[in-house]
C-alpha cells in the first residue's frame, strides 16, 4: 500500500469517526449508565444493557439476539467483571454484521464481467436518494470509472433537475426526458446509452413514492423488466437508501420496500447527523440485507463503503 493510500485510509478513518460522534457519544454514555458500580456482568446489569441498546436504535430484536449471545458466552468462558463487556459487545456486533455481509470493507470497485453494472436506487423521497446517486457517481469516477445516470424519477421536478446539477457538479453525462417521463424509458436509454459509451456503470434513479404501494411495486417491476431487454440480468444492485436519523422508522421503509422490490444493498444517510447510528447494526440484522455505503458528512467524499471492523471499533473507541 502506498503512502497516499495509507493517507486517504486515515482520512476516511477520521471521517467515519467525525461522522458517528453522536451515536457514539450517546451509546457510550447509555452502556457506562448500564454498567455504573457493577463489579460483575449479571441478569441486572444484562438488562440494564438491554435497554441501553434499544434505546440507541439497535431495534428489539437484534438487541435480544446480541444479549443471548453474551449471556452464552458469559456462561460458557465464566466472564465475571465488566471490564470485558466492550470487547465482548464488539466482537457479537461484527460477528452479526458479518453473517449478513454488511461491511466487508472494499474499495469502489465493480464485478469485471458485469459492463456496464446497473445500479437501480429506490427510497422515499427526503433521505438523501438524489444526493447519494451524485456521491457514488463522484466516488465511482475518482476510482477511473466511467459513469452514466438516468432520471427515471419523473414524478417530481425537483427530483430530475437536481440529479443533472449532480451530474454537471461531478461532470459525468445523465439521461433525461423531464418530468412525467415514463421512468421504464428514461431507464431503457440509459442502459442503451451505457451500453453504446462503454460505460462501467449506469445509476437510475427512481420514484420514492407513488400513490400506493401496488403502484410502486408496479413501476419498479416495469423498470426492472425494461432494463432487461438489454441486459438480461440488470438492475445488478438494487440499492435502498435510508436515511439513519429516522431511526426505527428507517426499518419501516426497508420493510415496505423490500416488499415492492429485490432489493439487495442498503446505503443509510446522514449519521453525521444523528445519535441514532444504532439502526446500521439492527437494519442490516433484521433484514439480512447487507449495509453497502454509509454517509458521513455532506461532501462527496463523505460517502463511505461502509467497514464493520472500523464502524465498531470506531463506536467503542
Amino acid at each position: 500500500m502506498g503512502l497516499f493510500s495509507v493517507f486517504s485510509k486515515k482520512k476516511q478513518k477520521e471521517e467515519l469517526e467525525k461522522g458517528i460522534d453522536k451515536t457514539k457519544q450517546s451509546v457510550f454514555a447509555k452502556i457506562s449508565k448500564a454498567v455504573a458500580g457493577k463489579s460483575k456482568v449479571d441478569d441486572e446489569l444484562l438488562d440494564n444493557l438491554e435497554e441501553a441498546l434499544v434505546t440507541s436504535d439497535v431495534g428489539v430484536k437484534t438487541t435480544l439476539k446480541i444479549i443471548e449471545r453474551i449471556e452464552a458466552r458469559v456462561s460458557r468462558d465464566k466472564y465475571l467483571g465488566v471490564d470485558e463487556l466492550n470487547t465482548m459487545l464488539k466482537e457479537e456486533i461484527v460477528e452479526l454484521l458479518e453473517e449478513n455481509n454488511s461491511g466487508d470493507g472494499a474499495d469502489f470497485d465493480l464485478p469485471a464481467d458485469k459492463k456496464p453494472y446497473v445500479i437501480m436506487v429506490v427510497g422515499v423521497n427526503g433521505v438523501g436518494k438524489t444526493t447519494t446517486i451524485g456521491k457514488l457517481a463522484y466516488n465511482f469516477k475518482k476510482v477511473g470509472k466511467s459513469v452514466i445516470l438516468g432520471a427515471a424519477d419523473t414524478f417530481r421536478a425537483a427530483a430530475v433537475d437536481q440529479l443533472i446539477i449532480w451530474s454537471e457538479r461531478v461532470g459525468v453525462p445523465i439521461i433525461s426526458q423531464g418530468m412525467n417521463a415514463d421512468p421504464a424509458s428514461v431507464a431503457y436509454d440509459t442502459i442503451k446509452s451505457a451500453i453504446t459509451q462503454n460505460a462501467d456503470v449506469a445509476i437510475i434513479d427512481t420514484a420514492g413514492r407513488l400513490h400506493n404501494k401496488i403502484n410502486l411495486m408496479n413501476e419498479l417491476s416495469k423498470i426492472s423488466r425494461v432494463m432487461q431487454k438489454l441486459i438480461p440480468d440488470a438492475p445488478h444492485e438494487i440499492l435502498l437508501v435510508l436515511d439513519a436519523s429516522t431511526g426505527q422508522n428507517a426499518i419501516e421503509q426497508a420493510r415496505h420496500f423490500i416488499a415492492a422490490t429485490e432489493v439487495n444493498a442498503i446505503a443509510l444517510t446522514k449519521l453525521d447527523g444523528t445519535a441514532k447510528g444504532g439502526v446500521v447494526i439492527g437494519v442490516s440484522d433484521q433484514f439480512k440485507i447487507p449495509v453497502k455505503y454509509i454517509g458521513v458528512g455532506e461532501k462527496m467524499e463523505h460517502l463511505q463503503i461502509f467497514n464493520r471492523k472500523e464502524f465498531v471499533e470506531s463506536l467503542f473507541e
